[in-house]
């Protein structure tokens, strides 16, 4: 049986994610805009861009996980290691990103671009798909693994601070000319390299707080790759929730790409784009002391999918009443946190879950190949995000040429239409997958422990 796990090793956990979305909650925030406003790199080529990335993903992601996977565990376990050792060619890339190298042509800038954004993607990868996976290795009991979900929310939202709430403050200038205010590239630079020094720390405190518990059946051999994904994408809980879970954060940083533009355009109060983050966390906090209770009573699954029309219902509400009051918007942003926040809570627990799906359907426990399919739906969500940013922002003819500080009124109202109506269908959708698609309600995640229990002890004999 499985050690419990100490506060210690939840606090260890908690700090991984805040060491990645540290980096993460920048480039979510400010990575679009600094490509139009700072380096004046057009909407389309954006997009392509992302695309690109998101094409290496495909590739990347899968090889990442296999090879984790094939590795024999360490005396540091599994995937501690590797979380550890890519930390910190991921944190020099992500300083890379917003160095501007002054004098180059716009093309000149979009390699550069291609090169440090790819390059950074794939350290990402190299933490995030071992970081993830390490959930399942550290317990198999329900309510730590939903604790250490709460906590992985928790240590996100720590660390999409600073790029969503302090950076806003401190980053923008004032055009002399036009009293317009701008994103200045060398104070973004300057926050980043602070970032960049508490991710080291961080990530080393995480190292040695955390461990794993949970070792693969005795009896498992080496599979390929192509074999065990053509297993997963038979596993109907993993493909929903690798949909589902698309959706979610193509919502989040779709919302926090479209708002940035939101305060500053429409409703002319760059500064106020911090109180965004603030009204999503919010509601986070309050709920995370009651998740366990909530989860025991009710079941992830059913919370999950409440919350998500909830979350939908807030979004058509905004588009509706078409305030012009960035406090009234702000209010309605944060009840739609308070929905949004249900699935973000226990998202990661439910992978766990389906990958003790994968290994009743299976007898095997690919931790590793399993986390690289959903952190690649993942990145998908970010593609959609950012193309569809993008796209939209080009739909509504935003201009980004050099010079440019102000956009015309009907500019503005399109992106209040693309900020409110957009978010809500994809809620909409992801209320329906986890309704309809995901079948591991709260009385068959009983069953199903009790089957994994018979069947590791038949494995053990």
């Amino acid at each position: 049986m499985a050690k419990t796990l100490s506060k210690k090793n939840i606090i260890g956990y908690a700090l991984g994610d805040t060491g990645g979305v540290l980096s993460f909650g920048v480039v979510s925030s400010f990575l679009q805009m600094y490509y139009t406003d700072v380096l004046h790199i057009s909407l389309p080529k954006i997009t392509i861009l992302m695309l690109v990335a998101r094409i290496w993903d495909a590739i990347n992601d899968p090889l990442c996980g296999a090879f984790i996977d094939s590795r024999k565990p360490t005396k540091y376990g599994r995937f501690r290691p590797y979380v550890f050792w890519f930390s910190f060619p991921m944190i020099v890339a992500f300083v890379l990103i917003f160095v501007k190298i002054p004098g180059l042509s716009e093309s000149q800038y979009l390699i550069y671009a291609y090169i440090t954004y790819i390059l950074y993607g794939m350290m990402y990868t190299g933490v995030n798909i071992p970081y993830g996976s390490m959930a399942s290795a550290m317990t198999d009991d329900q309510r730590e693994r939903s604790t250490l979900s709460v906590a992985r929310s928790f240590g996100s939202g720590v660390g999409s601070l600073p790029g969503q709430i302090l950076l806003p403050l401190f980053v923008y200038s004032t055009a002399v000319d036009t009293g317009v205010k701008y994103l200045d590239g060398n104070k973004l630079l300057g926050g980043i390299i602070l970032i960049a020094g508490f991710m080291v720390i961080i990530y080393i405190a995480s190292f040695k707080m955390t461990r794993e518990n949970i070792a693969p059946p005795a009896s498992q051999k080496k599979e390929g790759m192509g074999k065990v994904m053509r297993s997963l994408m038979h596993n109907r809980p993993f493909v929903t929730l690798c949909l589902a879970s698309l959706l979610l954060i193509a919502g989040s940083m779709y919302t926090q790409t479209v708002f940035n533009y939101l305060f500053k355009n429409y409703f002319g109060k760059p500064g106020l784009f911090a109180m965004v983050t603030v009204a999503t966390y919010i509601p986070m906090l309050l709920l995370m002391p009651l998740m366990g209770k909530l989860m025991m009573r009710f079941g992830k699954k059913e919370l999950c999918s409440f919350g998500s029309i909830f979350a939908a219902a807030a979004f058509l509400l905004l588009y509706l009443i078409r305030t012009d009051n960035p406090y009234v918007f702000l209010g309605l942003v944060l009840l739609s946190g308070f929905g949004v926040s249900f699935f973000t809570l226990e998202v990661w627990a439910l992978v766990s879950d389906t990958i003790d799906y994968q290994e009743k359907l299976t007898n095997r426990r690919d931790e590793g190949t399993s986390y690289a399919c959903f952190s690649f739906f993942r990145k998908l969500g970010q593609t959609l995000a950012g193309m569809g940013a993008s796209i939209a922002l080009a739909a509504i003819g935003y201009v980004t040429a050099e010079g440019v500080t102000e956009q015309s009124m009907a500019v503005n109202e399109g992106i209040y239409n693309i900020a409110t109506i957009v978010p809500f269908v994809m809620y909409l959708v992801m209320f329906l997958l986890l309704q309809f698609g995901y079948p591991l309600t709260k009385g068959h995640m009983e069953e199903l422990k009790t089957e994994l229990a018979v069947q590791r002890e038949k494995n053990q004999v």
